[in-house]
């Protein structure tokens, strides 16, 4: 039986992106090698890096590897040279982009803390309890970074005014919260809805159409949290977290916040799903570390790349169904873990610290 071959589009980007994304790649061929399948990877231009090559950060030539492929594994982009860009042609605006083009308006953010990384956690032992474990889901492709009217204005007198909208739909809100009380179903059943019902009619909404799809799932507890009151309880009582559902904005203010729980946020990866389908009926998913380009150390092989190697995992899952592969590659980056071996950012007194790719190395000999 022939083995089943995919097409990823790698877009490496800016700054460290390239160099974690190379890390993920030598392990997710480990993983296809090992587990009976083959990848094909196409490497592209995005962000900055396409912006200086061709003047757009999301080229025709990039989209266009894009709808072909499977899965999308995305690196970074972004960087302090170009923020005098007009917003259409900066870097980030590729990914508002590919998210639209592809309809991913749900975002996974699993925040894991390791038992070796404890100590790197920022919040005391016995807060942390018996460890941290949950996922946000974050919707997407709506809220106030898409709601019109937005923009700036000069009003009669001269004053300058900034408006952006806080807007969502019935079905938007519904189809995000269905995603979040799935993924629920396969974990322990928990999940706290964020909002600001008291003072937004949006969150009012919110509010509402969660309550009435919590109907399809009577297994599943739902709390409902004021977004502010959701950020003091992450460091309050992370622990007591499964699936938290946060509109756009909420969402990503809090997993950057919840990143920090796990020592680091070069540990953090996400995966963003939605309507758009790949060859084999499943998600054409988009990967993507959360922790940005870090210009301040590109090419200099210090960066983290767990996060990007993480990202593959989710794409096996998600996008390629392979399940095996995926767990296969985060039992392997426990076990480095486990082993003592760090990168700078992680690194505790005794510990062996590693550069980008020898890190990704380890991982990859641990797969299988």
């Amino acid at each position: 039986m022939a083995q089943p071959t995919y097409h990823i589009a790698c877009l490496p980007g800016d700054g460290i992106g390239p160099e974690v994304t190379r890390g993920a790649v030598t392990v997710l061929q480990a993983a296809a090698a090992a587990h009976g399948f083959r990848l094909e990877f196409s490497e592209h231009l995005v962000g900055g890096a396409a912006y200086d090559a061709v003047g757009h950060p999301f080229p025709d030539e990039t989209q266009q590897a894009c709808d072909r492929a499977d899965a999308i594994l995305f690196g970074a982009v972004g960087g302090p040279r170009y923020d005098g860009l007009s917003w259409d042609l900066r870097p980030e605006a590729a990914l508002l982009a590919i998210r639209k083009r592809y309809d991913l308006y749900g975002n996974l953010r699993p925040i894991l803390l390791y038992p070796p990384l404890k100590d790197a956690s920022p919040l005391k032992n016995e807060i942390i309890g018996g460890g941290v474990d949950f996922i946000i889901v974050r919707e997407l492709v709506s809220g106030i970074y898409f709601g019109e009217p937005r923009g700036i204005t000069t009003l009669p007198d001269g004053t300058r005014r900034g408006v952006n909208t806080e807007v969502y739909t019935d079905a938007e809100i519904a189809r995000i919260a269905r995603m979040g009380f799935e993924i629920a179903r396969g974990r322990r059943k928990e999940l706290t809805s964020v909002d600001k019902a008291n003072v937004m009619e949006a969150g009012r909404l919110w509010r509402t159409v969660v309550d009435e799809v919590a109907q399809e799932y009577p297994d599943v507890e739902v709390e409902h949290l004021l977004a502010d009151n959701a950020a003091m309880q992450i460091l309050r009582r992370p622990g007591d977290f499964d699936v938290m559902l946060a509109s756009n904005l909420f969402g990503d203010f809090l997993s950057d916040e919840a990143a920090m729980l796990t020592g680091s946020i070069g540990l953090l990866p996400s995966a963003s799903l939605g309507s758009a389908r790949n060859r084999f009926d499943l998600p054409k998913g988009f990967y993507e570390p959360i922790h940005g380009s870090a210009p301040d150390i590109a090419g200099q092989d210090r960066a983290n790349p767990l996060a990007a190697i993480l990202c593959g995992a989710m794409l096996l899952r998600h996008s390629l169904g392979q399940e095996e592969a995926a767990r296969a590659v985060e039992r392997a980056v426990a076990e480095v873990l486990e082993e003592g071996f760090r990168t700078g950012d992680i690194k505790v007194p005794g510990s062996a610290v590693l550069g980008t790719t020898a890190m990704a190395a380890e991982v990859a000999k641990r797969v299988g």
